[in-house]
């Protein structure tokens, strides 16, 4: 079960005239904070990320979960694969967040899914504060050269099952400086649907920030 939120607020994130709902979680004895970019045709409201944002709660781990898109953005296919418009959008969250005194001064990291994983890392090459990046199913390649720039500790998630996605992340974890890592999941498929995927991703997610954050 997740522990109860000390703080429950949502924020609005403007970007270029939009206004992008998310939600703010801090658990008790908070010390970190992670932001959530996620995927094509998936929302703040994505019951993959929340259950991995619970975990982390639990962990002591606040988490943001937003909207990159509004909803007439979102039916666009064009927008949901323009990386360098998720990562500014996500950029703007950063700053967002920044600005409420509960979460100023902690330490930050950036949880991505599909296309929102690229997202995560062109913004981490920018901003070599950010202290983690997790990617779930990610589609890191879509990073381009902005992959040769990100600083952050960098764990790869994928399903043993989703072979392209696999082979596109063992290409761009090679071309990753800093520390990293790829797990695969035995048996998971590019949704991490099967019985025991995502809390294995949850798990897998919680380590990594609980190490990178506290560094």
């Amino acid at each position: 079960m997740s522990a109860p939120a000390a703080i429950d607020r949502e924020l609005i994130v403007s970007d270029g005239g939009h206004d992008l709902p998310g939600r703010l979680r801090l658990p008790p004895g908070v010390h970190g904070l992670v932001l959530f970019a996620h995927g094509s045709g998936s929302s703040r409201l994505s019951p993959r990320n929340r259950q991995v944002a619970a975990v982390l709660e639990d962990a002591g781990v606040a988490t943001f979960l937003f909207d990159l898109l509004d909803e007439v953005e979102a039916a666009d296919r064009r927008l949901v694969f323009d990386v360098g418009l998720l990562a500014r959008r996500l950029l703007a969250a950063t700053d967002r967040v920044a600005d409420e005194p509960e979460t100023e001064t902690l330490p930050v990291g950036y949880f991505g899914a599909s296309t929102g994983a690229a997202a995560a890392l062109v913004a981490a090459a920018e901003r070599p504060v950010i202290a983690a990046v997790v990617s779930r199913g990610g589609r890191p390649d879509l990073a381009s050269e902005a992959l040769g720039r990100v600083r952050a500790p960098t764990l790869l998630i994928v399903g043993g099952r989703d072979v392209e996605v696999l082979d596109l992340n063992r290409r761009a974890l090679a071309r990753l400086p800093g520390e990293k890592r790829l797990e695969v999941i035995p048996g998971a498929t590019h949704l991490f649907e099967e019985p025991g995927a995502i809390e294995r991703v949850a798990e897998l997610a919680a380590g990594w920030f609980a190490r990178s954050l506290a560094a």
